[in-house]
This record gives C-alpha cells, sequence and structure tokens, in this order.
C-alpha cells in the first residue's frame, strides 16, 4: 500500500515506494496549469533510488516525475538539475538527441519532486548492439556530440572542470585507497601504476563530458540514439571517461565501429584515448572494493577481489601489455569484458 511521504515524515521511506497517483497530485503542483489525464510506473517500483511516474496531460504534454528515496539520490538529482539549466536551448540544439527538459519542482516531506519532459525511448542493452547494425556508430557519433559542445557553458554554469594532471591525480589517489585494503592483486596495482606514471597516457584536451555515461543512460530507437539521462556528473574532463563503457560492447568489431565513428565525428588526434579508456573501466573494480569496504560489506568485498584476481589471471594467460605508450595489446579486452560487465550489473 503506497502513500506519498506529508510533513514531519521521513522523506527517504524504507520499503515502500509512493503510488504513481500520488507522484501525479505532484506534479501538479509543480507545474502550473498542468491537468493530468493519465498517470503510470515508471521504472523500478519494488526498489532503486527513486519513486518516479508517467503522466499525460490534456494539452498533450507528456512528463516524468521522480522522487528521491535516499540522501544520494536527492544529491544525484540535485546535481543533475543545475546541469539540465546550463544546457540551454541553444546547446541542446547541437545535440543529435533529447536531453530532459525541467518543467517544475515541489516538496514532499523533507526532499522534492521534480517534473521533466518524457524523453522516449528504450533503454540500450548492450548484448544487442551488433556489429552489423548501425548503433555502434550512434553511439560513438552520440558521445562526439557531447564532447565538442563548447566548454564555456559548463564554466559559466559553475561546473567542475578538471585538468590532464588533475584528471592522473584522481586516478592514482583511487588506487592508492584500493591499496591501502591490502586487497589489491600486487599485478593490478603494478600495472595500475605503470599506466597513471605514463605522462605520454595524460596528454589531452580536456572536453565537455556526461562524466557518468553508461549503458543504462541512453535511450535508443532502432539504431538511432534518441535520448540520453542522467546529467549529474556533467564537467569538463577527460574525455576517455565517457568512452569506458563502449568498451563493454559484446564484440570487438562493435568497439571498433564505435570508436572509429566518435574519431571520425571529432578527427581528433588523441592516440592515447582508448588506452585510458582501458585504465578507467579497469578501475572500477577498484570502486566496487572500496564501496564494499566503506559500507563493510564483505560480500562486496569479496566479489570485488573475485574479479580482481579474475583479471589478472586473464591479463596473464592471454599477455595482455600494459596500458600507455607503446602498447599494442591492451586495447582488445574481451575476456576482461565480461568481468566489468558484471561489475555494471552490480552497480545497477
Amino acid at each position: 500500500m503506497a502513500r506519498g511521504v506529508g510533513p514531519g515524515t521521513s522523506a527517504y521511506p524504507e520499503g515502500m515506494a509512493r503510488s504513481h497517483l500520488t507522484l501525479a497530485a505532484l506534479a501538479t503542483a509543480a507545474v502550473a496549469d498542468l491537468d493530468v489525464t493519465t498517470a503510470s510506473p515508471h521504472g523500478s517500483t519494488t526498489g532503486g533510488d527513486f519513486d518516479s511516474a508517467v503522466l499525460d496531460g490534456r494539452g498533450g504534454e507528456r512528463l516524468v516525475v521522480r522522487v528521491p528515496r535516499t540522501q544520494k539520490a536527492e544529491g544525484q538529482q540535485s546535481a543533475d538539475l543545475v546541469a539540465l539549466r546550463a544546457l540551454s536551448a541553444g546547446v541542446r540544439g547541437r545535440l543529435p538527441f533529447a536531453v530532459p527538459q525541467y518543467r517544475g519542482q515541489a516538496p514532499i516531506g523533507r526532499t522534492r519532486g521534480i517534473v521533466y519532459d518524457f524523453v522516449p525511448g528504450t533503454r540500450l542493452r548492450l548484448a544487442s548492439v551488433t556489429s552489423g547494425s548501425g548503433l555502434p556508430t550512434a553511439l560513438g557519433r552520440g558521445v562526439a556530440a557531447v564532447h565538442q559542445l563548447p566548454t564555456s557553458f559548463v564554466t559559466d554554469a559553475g561546473l567542475t572542470s578538471h585538468t590532464p594532471f588533475e584528471a592522473m591525480r584522481s586516478s592514482a589517489s583511487l588506487v592508492d585507497r584500493a591499496a591501502s585494503t591490502k586487497l589489491l592483486p600486487a599485478a593490478l596495482l603494478e600495472r595500475w601504476e605503470a599506466a597513471i606514471q605514463d605522462s605520454v597516457l595524460w596528454q589531452f584536451q580536456p572536453t565537455v563530458v556526461n562524466g557518468s555515461l553508461d549503458a543504462s543512460s541512453v535511450l535508443v530507437d532502432g539504431d538511432v540514439v534518441s535520448g540520453v539521462l542522467g546529467w549529474h556528473d556533467l564537467q569538463v574532463g577527460d574525455p576517455a571517461r565517457d568512452l569506458a563503457w563502449l568498451l563493454g560492447l559484446p564484440s570487438a568489431g562493435a568497439v571498433d565501429a564505435a570508436f572509429d565513428a566518435y574519431e571520425t565525428a571529432r578527427g581528433t588526434s588523441d592516440h592515447q584515448l582508448r588506452h585510458r579508456a582501458t585504465l578507467y573501466r579497469e578501475l572500477d573494480l577498484a570502486k566496487w572494493l572500496l564501496h564494499g569496504t566503506a559500507t563493510k560489506n564483505t560480500e562486496v568485498v569479496d566479489d570485488a577481489v573475485g574479479m580482481m584476481t579474475d583479471l589478472v589471471d586473464t591479463l596473464q594467460s592471454e599477455r595482455r601489455g600494459r596500458i600507455g605508450a607503446g602498447s599494442t595489446s591492451a586495447l582488445d579486452l574481451d575476456g576482461v569484458e565480461e568481468l566489468l560487465e558484471t561489475t555494471e550489473r552490480r552497480h545497477s
């Protein structure tokens, strides 16, 4: 039995979800003159960080309303709202896909519900992206379009900017923290430290990046990218961050097609792009380990250690080269990708 949160009650109810009717009523308070004709649940109704519903208005509008269920989700939603407001009509016009448009907000308990225009499309499933389709090319071009946006709108909004040195230092800090757990395999520590210390690897031009882009962010319609959600990490930084997830496409041909489309669209001369993307993707294991230790979740810790051990075995058995300048075999990580896709599923 779902009920909304009222004044004086917890903003983050445990084990219950707000009904789509409650969310529809909230949306009418958030958007002036909104007359909701139909409402239906959106996304997971049994878990996740948000309660959400899709609404149809009498004026023909289609909207989404979301209310955070956790403090982390509330922070993410607030950051997302700042980013979406920074994405002006002129900036959005440069993108080949839709981005959510803010429509209004209303308080509920100690948090707030946010209403956005609905972005049509189906959530991308990595397993469905084949090298014979046009989707890898569309994905590569879509990421390139983000990276070609002018950096000024990000800095004008007061959002984060990272230099190559800061990107390197952030990765080094992550590795140091993982090493401090005494659970990081020595072979991975050596591999990651060698990459971080490779000055050539970190020679890149910072661009606008989504910052948290992955398959769950992307909406598709056939072989077309129809929308991109989740802009809470919008910043100026390393373009490889937005490309790391593409290494999880199900075949080397699909990966190559996506990266080729990206590089053609941008005309980039960043020869270390895939190497840094590989490093970021492997460092997801370090993040998973640190999440487990921070939350004292032994199951997560054991899972992370197991995947890191498997990664070491894969690298050694296939004689993979180091990550960085001069490496010729660190790009096609088919076996590694299976492990890292598992990490993504555990995060979802």
